[in-house]
């Protein structure tokens, strides 16, 4: 399992920001050909032909993947051209493989979020939806409060340039609505170009078990929060019970391989999220953590005999 580090914020060569997704391209692909393939498809997605896609999979299989989320410094250069790759069919796995229970579950958090925030005596809030993909909560939370909270401006940031460009192109088209008050960006949920103590709620679908380094992520979260601020953070987590884990994580892995294969060529493209959770850690470790990084644990909804967990968290 993964030991998580802190890591120096100033270190010059930091290179999991992809904050300049091109530009970091000579970093993530050193040392590995492979690499190279994928970081050529992730860095010019925009204008790949239909090929590059199914390449940067196949590449990504070719590498040792528990290495990768073993090491802080290498995680983000897997985990991001990966979502590139993912991302136009991303929200259909999501709703397949967890037999609809994903919308279910991203209800929960708007609904949360909304009513923190139309009881708040607050104007002009801000809410940072980090690792937002293709804007579910981001879009969600501004359609859900609408015009009960006047000046609302909801800030979604990926690491993916992929599922970013999706998510605009939603808010381009059907949700048009929402487009006043959204705005989605490319950027390191780890290092945000956000001031201290300016935001009023964070939402998270998924997001930390991705980040190189959770600690950081919340660490990052923590300084950009208000006090009484909400962190509200849903994830995969790694069960305590060996039985039930050894149950879950045998279905994700086989699930995930086989749409991984059947539609990428590549089973680690799914197959990616088994190990990920059992590089991670379990609801009541996550709860520690906040509680060690500046929150108060408000409430905990479990699904899943605790493989899948809401965390509302206020900032203390």
């Amino acid at each position: 399992r993964q030991h998580h580090t802190k890591h120096d914020r100033t270190t010059g060569d930091r290179h999991h920001g992809v904050a300049s997704h091109a530009a970091d391209a000579s970093v993530l692909g050193r040392g590995h050909p492979n690499l190279q393939v994928i970081v050529s498809h992730t860095a010019n997605n925009r204008t790949a032909d239909a090929t590059s896609a199914p390449s940067a999979a196949r590449a990504l299989g070719a590498l040792d993947l528990e290495a990768y989320l073993a090491d802080p410094e290498r995680k983000q250069s897997f985990v991001t051209p990966m979502f590139d790759v993912i991302a136009p069919r991303y929200d259909a796995f999501t709703r397949v493989f967890s037999f609809g229970m994903d919308a279910r579950w991203k209800v929960e958090v708007i609904s949360v979020v909304a009513k923190a925030l139309l009881s708040a005596d607050r104007r002009d809030p801000l809410v940072l939806d980090l690792a937002c993909g293709t804007g579910d909560l981001a879009i969600g939370v501004a359609r859900a409060v609408g015009s009960g909270k006047a000046g609302l401006r909801v800030l979604g940031v990926d690491a993916s340039r992929e599922m970013t460009r999706l998510a605009g192109e939603r808010l381009r088209g059907s949700d048009s609505d929402v487009a006043g008050q959204v705005h989605i960006s490319t950027g390191d949920m780890s290092l945000l170009a956000t001031a201290a103590g300016s935001v009023d709620v964070i939402t998270s679908g998924y997001g930390v078990r991705n980040a190189p380094d959770p600690v950081l992520a919340i660490e990052e979260a923590a300084r950009v929060l208000r006090a009484g601020g909400l962190y509200v953070t849903l994830d995969f987590y790694r069960p305590e019970l060996w039985a039930w884990r050894m149950g879950l994580l045998g279905y994700l892995r086989a699930a995930g391989n086989l749409v991984g294969w059947a539609w990428h060529r590549s089973p680690v493209v799914y197959g990616y999220i088994a190990p990920s959770i059992d590089h991670f850690m379990s609801w009541q470790e996550f709860s520690r953590t906040l509680t060690e990084h500046g929150f108060r644990t408000r409430s905990v909804r479990r699904w899943l005999a605790g493989g899948v967990a809401l965390h509302v968290a206020e900032r203390v």
